[in-house]
């Protein structure tokens, strides 16, 4: 019965933050009418407010929302860069925070460009055992072990999900102390939204976190094999 419960609450932690970034995303998704803009056009407008002269706003695939250290570019989801929400505007208001600690070189964007290349260079790793499980086998005289597989692939999704609790601190950043003053001081939203907002800009902080916890559970599909 203890291990039923003790599974039940392991899911809990790996599934429910994703759920709950998921939910309140799409919950405040309905287009408002009484917002002076879209999410592109505000981010287009905060790009000029703070002479990031490099940055560009454009669109990509949906759901896949950030801001790209490397290209200058603030990439915004159809819904986002085309709707007039909550979501949209706080969402684009997050990652031109990215922009803006990055382009300004704060110290606090520094934090990507130290642990996601840890992190990609790792994913490599262990995309490369898995794939040549087979002749590492042969080589080294190892026989074939489910458990051990699966534990290099559960390693692999923890590493991320301390990689992105390292950025975390920089994803609240861009949250909080921009995303959230620009927005309050701007009046660029109802002052009655506030608390709508913040719970927005949490799922935006806590997005990466969320999606890496979620990849920890295809570790369980290495036992079926």
């Amino acid at each position: 019965m203890l291990w039923i419960v003790g599974i039940a609450i392991a899911l809990l932690l790996l599934v429910g933050p994703n759920l709950w970034v998921k939910f309140t995303l799409k919950r405040y998704a309905t287009d408002r009418k009484d917002l002076p803009g879209t999410g592109g056009e505000l981010a287009t407008h905060l790009v000029k407010r703070f002479e990031l002269t490099d940055v560009k706003v454009e669109q990509t695939q949906e759901g896949h929302d950030h801001f790209d250290f490397g290209q200058h570019a603030v990439r915004l989801s159809p819904s986002v860069l085309n709707g007039r929400s909550l979501t949209a505007v706080a969402v684009a208001a997050h990652e031109v925070g990215h922009a803006i600690a990055h382009e300004k070189k704060q110290k606090i964007s520094h934090l990507s460009s130290r642990y996601l290349p840890f992190a990609h260079g790792a994913r490599k790793i262990t995309a490369g055992l898995l794939v040549g499980w087979p002749l590492i086998s042969v080589l080294l005289h190892l026989p074939y072990a489910v458990a051990l597989h699966a534990l290099v692939v559960g390693m692999s999704g923890l590493l991320a999900v301390l990689v992105q609790v390292a950025i975390l601190p920089e994803e609240w950043d861009a949250s909080f102390n921009k995303a959230l003053p620009i927005l309050k001081e701007g009046n660029y939203i109802p002052q009655e939204d506030l608390p709508k907002v913040k719970r927005i800009l949490t799922a935006c902080a806590m997005t990466y976190v969320a999606a890496a916890l979620i990849k920890v559970l295809f570790v369980w599909r290495w036992f079926k094999r």
